[in-house]
């Protein structure tokens, strides 16, 4: 009887742990333009995606809202809204197609760091909310991207250095594993009514 409840309890403690850690997805390369109308990624190559990591696993691409505040040069604020689009290549493990749609919800931030070396990095930050390809929903997962235009300003285009999406909450496996977990705990309780009755 007390194997049976052990294994129970970790078919339920699998998928709770698979969900207290967050998601990560990073991209790499293209280009980043921009206006008083919005910043645009048209697309941005997915290089890590949870714990596959390989050369080319797909795209990331957005787009902002307006300029709220501040300036290209030198930093402020965008709108919520625009888009949040993230495709996966069908390859080692990453899912074909989009796997990721949604919009800013919030205000998206725009700061100029400059490093000790005179150069200029800017980092984007934002949530986003949107679906997943199951079906499962994500709110508030942050985003970041920086750049860097070396010792001159952002002047519209420029090339991205890095991106990083940090998704908690939901992600896509703990549903499957909820579902493997209680599988496994009922056909261990068949096996033990079985060998009950021999």
């Amino acid at each position: 009887m007390r194997r049976v409840v052990l294994l129970v309890l970790l078919a339920l403690a699998v998928p709770m742990l698979a969900s207290a850690s967050s998601f990560d997805i990073t991209n790499l390369g293209g280009s980043l333009t921009g206006s008083s109308s919005g910043l645009t990624v048209g697309s941005s190559t997915m290089i890590q995606y949870g714990g596959i990591i390989g050369s080319n696993l797909g795209s990331v691409g957005f787009t902002t809202g307006a300029l709220t505040s501040g300036s290209l040069a030198m930093g402020g604020s965008f709108a919520a809204g625009g888009s949040f689009t993230i495709s996966g290549c069908g390859c080692s493990g990453v899912p074909s197609g989009t796997i990721f749609t949604g919009s800013f919800d919030g205000p998206v931030t725009w700061q100029l760091v400059t490093l000790a070396d005179g150069t200029h990095n800017y980092i984007l930050t934002g949530t986003i909310s949107g679906t997943w390809y199951t079906g499962a929903t994500v709110a508030g997962a942050v985003t970041q991207l920086t750049i860097n235009t070396g010792k001159g300003f952002f002047n519209g285009s420029t090339g991205i250095s890095s991106g990083d999406i940090a998704i908690n909450g939901v992600v896509p496996e703990p549903g499957t594993l909820g579902l493997l977990g209680t599988g496994l705990a009922g056909i261990a309780g068949l096996v033990r009514r079985k060998l009950k009755v021999s």
